[in-house]
């Protein structure tokens, strides 16, 4: 079995807050005649042996992204035992490449990516594999477990599922309620799997019905230019679904510029922003359904963990899951203040 493969690891299934404590030993009542579940020592925050983390993602052009390369660089500042080389990001999957190439070339322990296109980047996310560097894919996956060690993202369906169960929990005594849609770049996967969950959901409220649908650019500009199109075409309806909260700061000006406050709002991703104006509830803002950066520090736990040939504690397994999909939490007036630390600008 080769080096690769026999690293032994455990992640604590979850990119919540913080990106949770690591636990380590085994319970009080264990019988010392049997073997322990999982002998393998966890990851913890004693320095530990020195791991270089390679780190490329796109360029830091959305709110999103900056908080994905925050949350690895200050994760990473957390053990003295981890240097991060982080490239500058790049949109251009070319330049997103050679950076990667340059990070194994300089033989880095681990590589985390979070490719501009997850097809385009598969086969040096397969060079780096077979390199013998493993690889943990954030997010935009690649087109074969072959070219990872582990992916960890969100969950795109999920987040329009519980967009839509939020939604119609909300409006379940109404009759002929209707509802419209604000997607992101309908050329995207993810949108697709938005839309999808959404409408899935919908499907639990037969008093619902989805009359309208617009697709923006995840930009506040778009935002506000679609938004303002679909209020035009809209005379009344009783709730929105917007896919992202960057695209939203546009949405909402396009909705005080027309005047309207009949209908309830729920973003998308998890800005400040967003979380500011559910907590001060004086507007159609209502709720926003997570797609948490948080899992950019996530990663870095993993790979660290990785890099020493330890675990992290919480699980009974003895390797780290091939895939991890973190919850899309729905955020409300509720329970914002939970996830305040959390939200990016």
């Amino acid at each position: 079995m080769s080096e690769l493969t026999s690293r032994r690891g455990l992640l604590f299934g979850t990119a919540a807050i913080g990106a949770g404590a690591l636990l380590t030993g085994c319970t009080s009542n264990e019988s010392k005649d049997e073997p322990a579940a999982n002998d393998q020592p966890a990851a913890d925050d004693k320095p530990g042996k020195p791991v270089t983390i390679g780190f490329a993602g796109p360029q830091a052009d959305h709110g999103w992204l900056n908080a994905i390369n925050d949350n690895a660089k200050n994760r990473a500042k957390k053990y003295s035992d981890v240097t991060l080389e982080i490239t500058e990001g790049s949109n251009d999957t070319a330049a997103q490449i050679g950076q990667i190439e340059t990070l194994i070339n300089k033989k880095v322990d681990v590589l985390v990516v979070l490719p501009a296109d997850g097809k385009a980047l598969t086969q040096v996310g397969l060079k780096a594999m077979r390199a013998g560097i493993p690889v943990i894919n954030l997010d935009r996956i690649f087109n074969t477990p072959q070219a990872y060690r582990c992916w960890i993202g969100g969950d795109n369906y999920g987040m329009g599922l519980n967009a839509g169960h939020y939604i119609g929990e909300k409006l379940k005594g109404k009759s002929n309620a209707k509802v419209i849609e604000l997607a992101g770049l309908d050329n995207l996967e993810l949108t697709k799997q938005r839309t999808q969950g959404f409408d899935d959901a919908l499907k639990n409220y037969p008093n619902i019905k989805k009359v309208a649908r617009q697709a923006a650019e995840f930009t506040v500009e778009s935002g506000q230019a679609k938004m303002a199109q679909l209020l035009q075409a809209q005379s009344t309806f009783d709730a929105l679904w917007n896919h992202d909260d960057d695209q939203g700061v546009g949405a909402l000006r396009a909705i005080e510029q027309a005047g309207r406050d009949d209908f309830l709002m729920v973003g998308g991703a998890g800005a400040l922003s967003a979380f500011q104006a559910i907590k001060q509830d004086n507007g159609v803002l209502k709720a926003t359904v997570l797609y948490p950066p948080t899992m950019a520090a996530s990663a870095i736990d993993l790979a660290r963990a990785l890099g020493q040939g330890k675990g992290v504690g919480g699980m009974a397994e003895f390797e780290i899951p091939a895939s991890i999909t973190l919850y899309s939490a729905v955020v409300d007036k509720a329970n914002v203040d939970q996830y305040m630390s959390t939200g990016f600008k």
